[in-house]
């Protein structure tokens, strides 16, 4: 295993945001330690203001991570400002995300590291099998298991899950990192602004992290209904790439790289979008038709399902959040070469 040290060059920083997650950090944090790679590399945790143990927890592998940096992310909570407390902080010339309650799998370090020697951005697979129950896999589909995420808000930009994500660091700081302001799905939009400006997000398989998902009606009705305030954060956001590419399909056709992953056929354009009022109205419907299949539950898992498919709908029918910045397609001088 080969580690930076502390006044040597880095080539990969490690960034893991962490809230109260001393239960599951130290899992992740020994499958770190047990990764092997040709690079010089280090970890920084990024706190947001734990009030378990978490930081004693990741102290505790000083020995095992010499390069681990526990770096204070307090002062803006969410997982938005912490990542990019951690960036701040990070000495390397690409960085890699992963989260405090998931478990990097073999030779995940070293596949981000030879990806990101040919890439500028990146992300790997999200595998569900390792931690979770059987009824828990069976709650919900686990996104970026095999292949990049698309939104039908903007068909044909690209996008994935921060869990699992890796980017140039001079890069990430040019493109402002991730907004603080966005409550959920702040990695959704990193990737569009990417998307848009001509930078590729590139899958890589061989680059797996087990995923944690949320366990027990109440929490995962809670994570349901932040995705879909999320959800509508986004659409708000924006609004107006969605109306011009509906005028003008070209315009999303020509951002470089912007077709799916790994090639593939051509991506769909998005057809007429409706008007905020007729998106309520059918996020509503689509809850009440949810509600009504209540009594086809045959299970825990499809109970969870049902939680998280309705706090959704209702998140991003009523979910309010900050204003969101506006977002337009950039001008074709400002897109990456």
């Amino acid at each position: 295993m080969t580690m930076g040290v502390p006044d040597g060059e880095v080539d990969l920083s490690v960034v893991i945001a962490a809230f109260d997650a001393a239960a599951t950090l130290p899992e992740q944090l020994a499958a770190l330690a047990g990764q092997r790679t040709s690079c010089a590399w280090e970890v920084v945790l990024a706190d947001n203001g734990s009030r378990d143990g978490t930081v004693d927890a990741a102290l505790a592998f000083a020995t095992r991570l010499p390069a681990l940096r526990v770096v204070d992310a307090s002062a803006r909570r969410g997982p938005a400002a912490a990542r990019n407390a951690g960036v701040r902080a990070a000495r390397g010339r690409h960085v890699v995300f992963c989260d405090a309650d998931d478990v990097v799998g073999e030779g995940w370090l070293q596949a981000m590291h030879e990806a990101l020697r040919r890439h500028d951005f990146v992300a790997g697979r999200l595998d569900g099998r390792r931690l979770n129950a059987p009824d828990v896999r069976a709650s919900r589909t686990l996104p970026q298991s095999r292949g990049l995420q698309e939104s039908a808000l903007l068909p044909g930009l690209w996008h994935a899950g921060a869990g699992n994500m890796g980017v140039r660091a001079d890069l990430f700081r040019r493109m402002g990192g991730f907004d603080e302001s966005a409550r959920c799905l702040e990695d959704t939009d990193l990737c569009w602004r990417m998307g848009l400006v001509g930078v590729r997000l590139v899958y890589v398989e061989d680059a797996v992290v087990h995923a944690r998902l949320r366990e027990g009606l109440r929490v995962t009705a809670r994570q349901g209904y932040q995705y879909g305030a999320g959800e509508r954060w986004l659409a708000e956001r924006y609004a107006a790439v969605a109306r011009a590419v509906t005028a003008r399909p070209e315009r999303l056709a020509a951002v470089p790289d912007s077709g799916p992953p790994n090639g593939g056929a051509a991506a769909r354009r998005p057809g007429p979008r409706p008007s905020a009022g007729r998106q309520v109205g059918r996020v509503l419907r689509r809850v009440s038709a949810i509600a009504a299949e209540l009594a086809r539950v045959r299970g825990r898992g499809d109970l969870q399902a049902l939680c998280w498919s309705t706090a959704w709908g209702l998140g991003f029918a009523l979910g309010r959040g900050p204003q969101p910045v506006p977002v337009a397609i950039p001008p074709e001088e400002s897109r990456a070469a």
